[in-house]
């Protein structure tokens, strides 16, 4: 009995607790005989309640009202069937521990109530165990839910800056294909321009072509005016008169000095645009091309100048070149095309003149002018054989141009000082 009233004691108010057992199986077992077994299959569900009242609140007040349902969530299957079993021992125990009370026998009932007792610890270690595991579920729940939020936050806000980075992004883009544009633009421009810069290099060519041109138009007029019995002689001295020629054929400088006069009289040296000009071989397709161009009037403006009625109806017995001139025409003849090659020439080295960064300065030499090899060169090229000193101009048959610190030299027919 003193074993037994140890052992009532080891679990916090046993016997309340077995009263409480009592209760909930009804007493149903109080009957059997000892060769008797209960019935394992028997439901325990009303087990639950000795969780339910104030006999243990300090261990069993947090069970819930259906504990197979939360032990089914907070283990696996191996922890349900043991808890089931510790039930099931427990029930057995208690039976032990009736049938020794009938007949009273102390060494059962302290048996019996170690067993009771030992079932009893293993049920509050089940609880224990249960209890950490919700614990340790919330707590993990609760941390990932708050890292679940805050990785939202963050997904948020990088969604946002991805938004912001798509946007600047299309900015970009749209920045990028103006800027694209601009540049095609400026490179087209700057390919425009690179055809259009005009260098002194340019201009020499533009110089010594006008030149030739010149020359070559000149050739076809002598040849006509020989042709229809003009005095070329008298023509000649009525150009420049009183010059001793080195040679008879050095005649023909007259001539083109007269076109050159003509030609480069009242010349406006104005920055033009002759790029598609340029590209035309024959001048009079040029011509028909930009019939109302400041260029087409120049040209007809100057064969007017420079073919004088009585000569054009020798040539050809008639005006008829000189009327569709008149008219804004130009007639496809091949004298008129020679002279129209000339034009555009000379047309051209203006225009050459007035685009350079520094212009050109346009200067003629004065007959009697002393030779000077800095702004002149002689058409015959004589100044070496007989030296600058004793040499001075008549006439020019190019004039000169002066771009900065450069000179183009002007073309010059030259005679002996006279002493």
């Amino acid at each position: 009995m003193e074993n037994a009233a140890v052992k009532s004691s080891t679990p916090s108010n046993l016997s309340e607790i077995i009263s409480r057992f009592a209760k909930v199986c009804k007493f149903r077992s109080i009957g059997l005989f000892p060769d008797q077994k209960p019935n394992l299959n028997d439901t325990c569900d009303e087990v639950e309640e000795i969780f339910e009242g104030k006999a243990n609140e300090t261990e069993i007040r947090e069970i819930n009202h259906k504990p197979s349902r939360k032990i089914r969530n907070f283990r696996s299957d191996d922890e349900i069937s043991k808890l089931f079993g510790i039930v099931s021992a427990l029930k057995i125990a208690y039976l032990d521990f009736q049938q020794a009370h009938l007949p009273y026998d102390p060494d059962k009932i302290v048996e019996a109530d170690n067993l009771v007792v030992s079932q009893l610890e293993a049920l509050r270690k089940i609880k224990r165990l249960y209890l950490k595991t919700k614990q340790l579920r919330s707590k993990t729940e609760l941390d990932a839910a708050s890292y679940l939020d805050r990785l939202r936050d963050e997904i948020e806000v990088s969604e946002k800056h991805l938004e912001k980075l798509k946007a600047q992004v299309k900015a970009k883009d749209s920045e990028i294909h103006f800027l694209k544009e601009k540049l095609d633009c400026l490179v087209a421009e700057n390919s425009k321009l690179e055809e259009r810069i005009v260098t002194v290099s340019s201009f020499e060519f533009a110089f010594r072509a006008a030149s030739k041109s010149i020359h070559d138009f000149a050739k076809p007029l002598i040849t006509l005016m020989k042709a229809t019995d003009w005095n070329l002689d008298k023509a000649v001295e009525s150009i420049v008169g009183n010059v001793t020629y080195a040679k008879n054929s050095d005649k023909k400088f007259a001539f083109e000095s007269y076109i050159v006069r003509r030609m480069f009289h009242g010349l406006k040296l104005n920055p033009c645009d002759v790029t598609e000009l340029m590209s035309f071989e024959d001048p009079l397709d040029a011509l028909t091309a930009f019939p109302d161009s400041a260029f087409s009037r120049f040209c007809g403006q100057k064969y007017l100048l420079v073919v004088h009625p009585s000569m054009e109806a020798s040539f050809f017995g008639n005006l008829d070149m000189r009327g569709l001139v008149l008219l804004g025409k130009h007639p496809r003849t091949m004298f008129y095309r020679i002279f129209a090659k000339m034009a555009i020439w000379v047309w051209i080295l203006g225009s050459f003149a007035a685009s350079l960064d520094q212009k050109a300065q346009i200067f003629v030499v004065r007959r009697g002018a002393r030779f000077s090899g800095v702004y002149m060169e002689s058409v015959v090229g004589d100044e070496k054989e007989d030296g600058e000193g004793d040499l001075s101009v008549e006439f020019i048959t190019m004039p000169g141009f002066k771009i900065g610190d450069s000179v183009i030299k002007s073309h010059v027919y030259l005679s002996k000082t006279k002493g």
